[in-house]
């Protein structure tokens, strides 16, 4: 037996019939053609399927799709703009945020989502932040400093998080 959905994913609105039990990252994947979205752990630890629901970072292995009825859902491909990327993607390229990349969809997602909410966050915030997403692959520092990149590009200059390091970066040299 299938129940109608209708959710807007991405600013599009899409309608299905499913099974009540589909997780919402399964629907994400399979029914709408979006594998941005990363399966990583079935168990809502690693945080690779994160993704926004009416604005809040949410694990999509933990919501069932007819859950999402009548919501917002945003994937980690609507975060850009026009062929542009969101100022997270941007720094996570920038700052190489990422090794293997499997994980980089939930933790770009997650720290959207922080600095939505807190748009300087401290190193101490941002570790806060994104706790609930796990990288296999990093030291998490450049993960940190592609957050920090991505709050001063969105606050257009110097934030809390990047005076934090003030002391510990050596000036540039001059010729």
């Amino acid at each position: 037996m299938t129940q109608p959905v209708a959710l807007t994913i991405n600013g599009r609105l899409r309608e299905d019939h499913v099974e009540p039990r589909l997780l919402l990252v399964h629907y994400l994947r399979e029914v709408a053609g979006l594998t941005g979205t990363h399966i990583g752990c079935d168990t809502s630890q690693c945080g690779a399927c994160t993704v926004l629901i009416d604005g809040e970072a949410v694990k999509s292995c933990s919501v069932f799709a007819v859950q999402a009825d009548g919501r917002e859902v945003t994937t980690i491909e609507g975060l850009a703009e026009d062929g542009t990327l969101h100022p997270v993607q941007q720094a996570f390229w920038n700052e190489h945020g990422l090794q293997c990349g499997f994980c980089t969809p939930g933790f770009i997602m997650a720290a959207a989502y922080l600095l939505k909410q807190n748009a300087s966050p401290t190193d101490e915030e941002i570790e806060r932040g994104l706790e609930g997403n796990l990288c296999r692959c990093t030291g998490y520092e450049n993960i940190r400093k592609a957050v920090r990149s991505a709050s001063e590009a969105m606050n257009g200059g110097t934030t809390e998080a990047s005076r934090d390091l003030v002391g510990s970066v050596a000036a540039p040299v001059e010729d």
